[in-house]
């Protein structure tokens, strides 16, 4: 049962991988582009290292260690895209026109 189960992980892994690079041929902006190929390949990359976590349970630390690792880069990167995709507008309606 374990073993079915890390394979589906797995297929699903594989699967947000490809999902997410099948966004590259849209018509959106670059930067959008890449913010829905970090997601997608954070959340493929998260579900094969829980399968390979369900093989080989020895390993754990150093899984666990990746999972996190993985999260918390792959969501800055994420931040940085989804900050430097926005146009500007909203940090200057912030002060009123006297302090710019």
């Amino acid at each position: 049962m374990i073993d079915i189960l890390s394979y589906v992980l797995m297929v699903v892994g594989v699967f947000f991988w490809f999902w997410g690079t099948s966004h590259l041929l849209g018509k959106r902006s670059v930067l959008f582009k890449l913010h829905s190929l970090s997601v997608s390949d954070t959340l493929g990359s998260m579900a094969i290292l829980v399968a390979l976590l369900l093989q080989i349970p020895s390993e754990w630390p150093l899984l666990i260690l990746a999972i996190i690792s993985l999260a918390i880069w792959n969501t800055m990167l994420g931040y940085v895209f989804a900050h430097c995709s926005s146009d500007g507008e909203e940090n200057q309606t912030e002060f009123p026109p006297e302090i710019l």
